[in-house]
């Protein structure tokens, strides 16, 4: 990949060790929203310092205000040397929106970083807005230049996502049932198909037929289809991108180099 593209990797802690080798950012992805709320921390390495801080929502029942737990972020970065926060909420929480429309200034004061996820864009007036490549319909370009075009490119940053999904056809709902990279595997060496790349998904995709299920689609990417969502977001002027360790680890070599 080209030095213009900044790439993070999330990594959880007993990942630290493989994910280090790659001499990305890191996202130490050991933190989440408890009770109270307070910040909660799987264990990581006493001297580790540097990166960003990961945190999800993963223990967040929506209750309670949002100052203790703001408080126990800017502090955990201090005390780390954390170079800025990564908030990963998956669901919709009134409780959430005000910890980032709190943490955001907070952080700007220090010259941290901050970034979130996509519906929390509209809760941060500087924070990096993390914009998902998984598509099972429309365009990646399209949905990219949308946000670059309310946001600013500066302000958005693709979260990488490594799709694998088989569909039934028609697909109505445009959702497939997810395959692990093992059932994958095992489909494309049962089928042998013809693989196909698509420009508006910017992924891999076969067909097959079924004699009880009848015509399914099949999207998955792979290192090629990862470097070419890199390459499109750098064309609209997206300078980071943030992967997952977990989901890319057999693919980072290629997706690099």
């Amino acid at each position: 990949m080209t030095a213009s593209l900044q790439l993070i990797l999330a990594a959880a802690p007993a990942e630290l060790t493989a994910a280090r080798a790659y001499g990305l950012t890191l996202a130490h992805a050991a933190y989440r929203v408890g009770g109270g709320p307070h910040l909660f921390r799987a264990d990581l390495p006493v001297p580790l310092r540097g990166g960003l801080l990961y945190l999800d929502d993963s223990g967040c029942d929506g209750r309670g205000t949002p100052d203790a737990l703001c408080q126990e972020v800017v502090r955990e970065c201090a005390a780390r040397g954390f170079g800025g926060v990564i908030c990963a909420f998956d669901r919709a929480l009134p409780l959430l929106a005000a910890v980032v429309r709190q943490l955001g200034p907070m952080l700007a004061r220090q010259n941290r970083s901050f970034y979130v996820s996509e519906p929390y864009g509209q809760h941060t007036a500087t924070g990096r807005v993390l914009i998902p490549t998984a598509l099972s319909g429309g365009s990646l370009r399209q949905r990219l230049s949308e946000a670059v075009e309310r946001y600013g490119a500066d302000r958005v940053a693709l979260a990488v996502e490594r799709t694998a999904a088989d569909f039934f056809l028609p697909s109505p709902s445009g959702q497939g049932r997810p395959l692990t990279r093992e059932a994958l595997s095992a489909k494309l060496e049962e089928l042998s198909p013809s693989v196909f790349f698509s420009d508006e998904l910017c992924a891999r995709y076969f067909t097959y037929m079924n004699r009880q299920s009848g015509a399914h689609f099949v999207l998955f990417d792979d290192a090629g289809s990862i470097r070419k969502k890199l390459r499109l977001a750098e064309a609209l002027g997206i300078r980071r991108a943030l992967l997952p360790y977990a989901g890319l680890s057999d693919l980072l070599d290629d997706i690099l180099h």
